[in-house]
């Protein structure tokens, strides 16, 4: 769903008003952006670790492209995969993940997608009722 005309002027106020990495500064009352990104990133990390033989990092994606400051990183799920870019500064979070010379090819996942990461606890239940 596409954000409300009053939610994207809100949100072009705050690009008017703030630059560089400002955002991660705004505060909910609880959390900063920035608090939210990182917890994320600590998520995602132990995730992808406690799934190595489907994830892995890398810094090229699979075109050949990347993104400078920026690495790849993703895990195949029983419904796709799912992917996040984080920056470099955030690689030691995620080590143990398998490192790739270059991305799996793009399945075209989208943010909503996320949903996916829990098809990995079916695929494991479903191991368990097996044995």
């Amino acid at each position: 769903m596409a954000p409300s005309k009053k939610i994207r002027k809100i949100n072009w106020e705050i690009h008017q008003q703030l630059e560089g990495d400002q955002t991660n500064k705004i505060f909910d009352g609880s959390h900063t952006f920035g608090d939210l990104y990182f917890h994320r990133a600590v998520l995602f990390a132990a995730l992808l670790k406690a799934y190595p033989h489907q994830s892995w990092r890398t810094h090229t994606q699979s075109d050949g492209n990347g993104f400078a400051g920026y690495f790849l990183c993703g895990i195949e799920t029983p419904e796709g995969q799912y992917t996040y870019h984080y920056p470099d500064s955030q690689w030691y979070l995620f080590d143990g993940v398998r490192e790739l010379p270059e991305s799996p090819e793009y399945d075209g996942h989208k943010p909503e997608d996320v949903v996916r990461l829990l098809s990995l606890a079916k695929e494991e239940v479903t191991d368990d009722e097996n044995d």
